[in-house]
């Protein structure tokens, strides 16, 4: 995720390249202005034929075009959206789980209580790595044990292995305490939200935005910028590169940032900062069982966060 001042001075907003998503398209950008360039020195001629387009087709294109790109990017952002949504309620689910050590068995002297918490927070970084398609982490050996480590990863989907092993835990551990029914209940309801969170996450990760869909999207757009030097020579001569130049900007722009945050677990600039936001999870566990010293957060990189 990227990270820049929310009040940026007009120097940054018009030219800084930090936070632009230039990175990703200039070269598609630079292609359709050299071909600009092409077209205007040869006057639009292309083997001895003057091609001439006339606005009218290009008001259409650019009309439909402008329809596709906002509803594609609408629906990215949506999955991105939904994305953030649900490790926001990890982040929620697992607080309460861990007060719920506290609470509501308390009982349990503070190893205990750390070997039931452990688990919750490896299980923000098993669900990062499996999101990402990584293979898993040095967190979760740090957290769970060697051994524990390789049993899941020796099991086909490790994120639903330890959602398992996490509700076994805390039902032993709460019937060894003398927990009653309604502290079992309440504790089953929270995991019951974290296997929601689970299953809407692999919805999202498993589900993308149909590839046909995209293909199109993508042929319209280049098609467009490709064609539009021929429409604009006539009109405006040798500005037409940098008109052709705006436009390409936007068009590939947005057609850019919908790739970007269709798939918000990902690690590209633009997608969900999963790498700190699993670090804040366990800071937050820690805090609540109040362990010293706290992990640092992670901090940004030239206004990057992964």
């Amino acid at each position: 995720m990227i990270l820049r001042p929310q009040t940026p001075t007009l120097w940054v907003l018009l030219f800084s390249l930090k936070g632009s998503i230039i990175p990703a398209i200039w070269r598609k950008v630079l292609y359709t202005v050299l071909l600009s360039s092409l077209v205007v020195a040869t006057h639009g001629t292309l083997y001895h034929y003057k091609v001439v387009i006339t606005s009218t087709p290009f008001t259409l294109w650019g009309l439909t075009l402008a329809i596709f790109l906002g509803f594609r990017n609408n629906v990215a952002y949506q999955r991105f959206w939904e994305a953030r949504t649900l490790w926001g309620e990890l982040l929620i689910v697992t607080r309460n789980l861990a007060r719920q050590t506290r609470s509501l068995l308390p009982d349990l002297d503070p190893a205990a209580r750390r070997h039931l918490c452990n688990p919750l927070i490896a299980f923000a970084y098993v669900l990062r790595d499996h999101l990402r398609g990584n293979p898993q982490s040095e967190d979760m050996r740090r957290l769970l044990g060697a051994d524990e480590a390789a049993t899941l990863d020796a099991t086909p989907t490790p994120t639903n292995a330890l959602l398992a092993s996490i509700g076994q835990r805390f039902a032993e551990h709460a019937r060894e305490t003398g927990a009653g029914d309604i502290t079992l209940a309440a504790i089953d309801q929270q995991m019951t939200r974290l296997s929601y969170v689970l299953g809407g996450c692999e919805r999202i990760h498993n589900t993308p935005i149909p590839y046909p869909y995209i293909l199109m999207l993508h042929r319209i757009v280049h098609v467009y910028c490709f064609l539009l030097p021929f429409c604009l020579v006539d009109s405006i001569g040798w500005f037409t590169p940098l008109a052709v130049c705006v436009l390409a900007y936007t068009f590939f722009g947005l057609d850019a940032l919908g790739d970007q945050i269709a798939n918000p677990f990902d690690t590209q600039p633009n997608d969900l900062p999963l790498d700190a936001m699993s670090r804040n999870l366990e800071i937050a566990v820690l805090e609540i069982l109040g362990e010293t010293p706290l992990p640092e957060p992670l901090q940004p990189v030239n206004g990057l966060l992964l």
